[in-house]
């Protein structure tokens, strides 16, 4: 397979062993690491690998290639007929609009500029929009484009240095919403101009809230490419820490909830290394943060909170693979106190995430059917979710691969 994601001339013709272990050596990945990420041995890892064994049931097929980051299944299984996205949901409407307007910079403009409050003002209300629709990339789809450009315009028309640097801010938080829209779009390199562009913007705003949604959203980015951009993910969050620290004696509550979401961030990335001790103790420490903001505080950009704790404990046991821990943390967390549609659906993405690792596959559908019914949008574009449901509607059991089956289909995953 070639850099780009491409199979090469000839790949297709390599065995499944072969080509796992291709893939596993390109992600930068130690058999020792994939076997406990699959709860195997590494044994079995190695004797798959040079084909002394046969290649695995469907349900361990899609273990491997959410291990592995695999964007497209054939190119785990070399079978064009299984050319399936696994973590990329269709394209929106509103994506090519969404990209016109980041990769447009007119150089004149007869249009009178925003200021930075007015444009502030539509950007909170977007961010309220989000968290309260169900349907949150049509909202955001619709809104994009033209804060985008208008954010762009204020910055170019600003004529004193303090305008400037507010401009800069409005405009690093409006390329961070559209990072949300764009996260699992079928454009990759457009996510990155967006994460990236966002910083930059931050950066000369010399705003710690916008630097530090800025590098928030980074981390994520370089932490969701695979384990070769781990140290990247970690770099970022550390370094945003440092910058913060100065600031948060005497910090908002805005600026110290990012500082949580940005030690949770290091919670998150520990964990899928599989550090166990060094994930959870990152978790106590931004719980600690997350004890010092108001009781009914919710940060709108990356919903940190006192009440995202529980959310986030079932991230880390996920991701560190316990399907027993994730099981009861997920019993503990109160999904009724976080108020945003998008994240109440994420939770449940990863609570049936949970529920999967610990064999309880009908409570996981059920689950990814709660989501559903919280927002369609986060499930139908997510791909943990859509992955899950794909193995569940090839179950031997016919209840669960019809209930996983007519959700797939709602979501638009399979035709009708």
């Amino acid at each position: 397979m070639s850099s780009g994601g491409t199979p090469d001339p000839g790949y297709t013709s390599v065995v499944f062993g072969q080509r796992m272990q291709l893939l596993r050596e390109r992600r930068g990945m130690t058999r020792e690491v994939l076997a406990g990420l699959l709860g195997m041995s590494v044994d079995w890892v190695k004797d798959l690998e040079r084909g002394r064994s046969r290649p695995p049931a469907v349900d361990v097929v899609f273990r491997i290639a959410g291990a592995l980051r695999v964007r497209d299944l054939a190119d785990l299984t070399g079978r064009p007929d299984q050319s399936i996205d696994l973590f990329v949901g269709p394209g929106h409407p509103q994506l090519a609009a969404v990209r016109q307007a980041v990769d447009a910079f007119p150089f004149t403009s007869t249009e009178t500029p925003p200021r930075p409050a007015h444009l502030a003002a539509r950007l909170a209300r977007a961010w309220s929009a989000r968290h309260s629709a169900p349907n949150h990339r049509d909202i955001l789809g619709a809104l994009l484009p033209d804060l985008i450009r208008d954010a762009q315009l204020a910055v170019r028309a600003a004529d004193t240095p303090t305008d400037w640097r507010a401009a800069q801010a409005v405009l690093a938080e409006v390329y961070s919403l559209a990072q949300f829209f764009v996260a699992y779009q079928p454009d990759a390199p457009l996510l990155w101009r967006v994460a990236d562009r966002g910083m930059v913007a931050a950066q000369q705003s010399d705003d710690p809230h916008a630097v530090g949604i800025s590098a928030w959203l980074l981390a994520q980015a370089h932490r969701d490419t695979g384990p070769a951009h781990y140290d990247t993910a970690d770099t970022v969050t550390r370094d945003a820490l440092a910058y913060l620290r100065p600031h948060l004696p005497d910090a908002d509550d805005h600026v110290l909830a990012i500082a949580g979401a940005l030690e949770f961030e290091a919670a998150y990335t520990a964990a899928r290394r599989g550090q166990k001790g060094d994930a959870w103790h990152r978790w106590d420490v931004a719980r600690a943060m997350a004890d010092r903001l108001p009781g009914d505080y919710f940060h709108p950009v990356t919903s940190f909170s006192r009440a995202i704790m529980g959310a986030h404990a079932v991230t880390v046991a996920v991701e560190l693979h316990s399907g027993p821990e994730s099981v009861r943390q997920a019993a503990r967390a109160d999904l009724s106190t976080i108020p945003s549609h998008p994240r109440r659906a994420r939770h449940r993405i990863e609570e049936a995430r949970g529920y999967r690792l610990d064999g309880q596959h009908e409570a996981a559908v059920a689950t990814l059917e709660k989501a559903h019914e919280v927002a369609p949008d986060t499930i139908r574009y997510n791909g943990y979710a859509r992955s899950l449901l794909l193995e569940e509607a090839e179950s031997r059991s016919a209840a669960r691969r019809h209930r996983a089956s007519d959700l797939a289909v709602r979501i638009g995953l399979l035709a009708a």
